[in-house]
């Protein structure tokens, strides 16, 4: 389900105010007939949340949620299943009611003015739903008219961008699952939004593809659009985004700019035979600076999350008790590394399935 089809009330255009970055950020796009704009849009978010809150009887899915986005910017949103994502998404786009707090496009309340949604938001929350014996090209010309209609040349011009040019005139049925994916993110572009809210954007994509789509999400950011990316693959999160949130049981647990994340304190690798693996954690989790432990992608191996200088700590204590390792080598720490470290212990409702199958020792003292 996309921001546009929810919504398709006609407006006139005019121009929506810009927000300077520290990318260069392309002239952007049309703003709904009948809001005024604010004063001062060099200070105003395209997307701001503020105290968001969403209960559903005694069960509080997002609790007091606040961040916004910029013009020229890709904020990640992550979170294991189950915890708010979607359901701040849909308040977002104001298909939910919040139970407290509000969320404001270009600083206006999505609850007041829902027609700014429908101009200035565009998202795949969901699989698109298009006309299955419609061609590519036919299902948005249709969804562009009844958003008030788009140019065919604007239609040509996305085809091409997300690389369905040379089976825009096939129907949608005989589509792969990639290639509906890129159909469903032309949708999202059709009018050009300012706020562009992606979710799992390379589902079904192979490697060529997902290497597309994730160079693509930048030039979006360029354009002067501000990206919201919900994503699993957090390797590509930590390539194109400029700032991430990540959040737990409804809750914000850490945000900030990707590269001040990454570089913040780091990650230990610590080899061992394998029969040893248990008496080295027990050893290292009594050692100071040491805030997670869990296992590496062979066996023997022990991620340490810690600063480096903490790795002779680890060899020495590890001699102490007669377990001398092969390996104690300090590296940069990953977003995935502060993911892990961060949502541990959810409950089996909330948890990332896409990593519930790397066993984690626990948290560290």
């Amino acid at each position: 389900m996309t921001a546009t089809e929810t919504q398709s009330q006609k407006q006139s255009p005019s121009q929506l105010p810009t927000q300077p970055t520290h990318r260069e950020t392309k002239p952007p796009v049309s703003w709904p007939q009948g809001l005024s704009l604010p004063d001062q849009t060099g200070d105003v978010p395209v997307l701001k949340v503020s105290g968001l809150t969403r209960r559903f009887g005694h069960i509080t899915a997002v609790n007091n949620l606040s961040f916004e986005v910029r013009a020229g910017e890709v904020l990640a949103f992550l979170g294991p299943n189950g915890s708010g994502k979607s359901t701040t998404v849909s308040m977002i786009l104001g298909l939910l009611r919040p139970t407290a707090g509000n969320v404001e496009l270009y600083g206006h309340d999505v609850q007041k003015h829902p027609e700014v949604v429908s101009k200035s938001a565009g998202a795949i929350i969901e699989n698109p739903a298009f006309y299955p014996y419609l061609s590519g090209r036919d299902n948005l010309r249709a969804f562009g008219k009844a958003l008030g209609g788009v140019s065919n040349a604007r239609i040509d011009e996305l085809l091409e961008l997300v690389r369905m040019n040379e089976r825009a005139s096939d129907k949608y049925k005989t589509y792969s699952l990639g290639m509906k994916q890129r159909l469903g993110i032309a949708l999202t572009l059709l009018q050009n939004p300012g706020l562009i809210i992606l979710d799992e954007p390379t589902n079904g994509l192979d490697p060529a593809g997902q290497r597309e789509i994730r160079d693509f999400i930048p030039e979006l950011a360029r354009n002067g659009h501000a990206v919201l990316l919900a994503s699993h693959l957090l390797n590509e999160v930590e390539h194109v985004s400029d700032r991430v949130i990540i959040i737990r049981r409804g809750e914000m647990v850490q945000q900030g700019r990707v590269r001040d994340l990454t570089q913040k304190g780091g990650v230990i690798e610590v080899r061992v035979e394998p029969q040893e693996v248990t008496p080295a954690v027990e050893t290292i989790r009594r050692i100071g600076g040491v805030t997670n432990i869990q296992p590496g992608d062979a066996e023997g191996d022990i991620i340490v999350s810690a600063e480096p200088q903490v790795g002779r700590d680890i060899n020495r204590a590890l001699a102490g008790v007669g377990i001398w390792a092969t390996a104690v080598s300090p590296r940069a720490n990953t977003l995935e590394n502060i993911f892990l470290e961060l949502t541990e212990g959810s409950s089996p409702g909330e948890q990332d399935t896409s990593l519930s199958k790397r066993r984690r020792f626990g948290r560290g003292s």
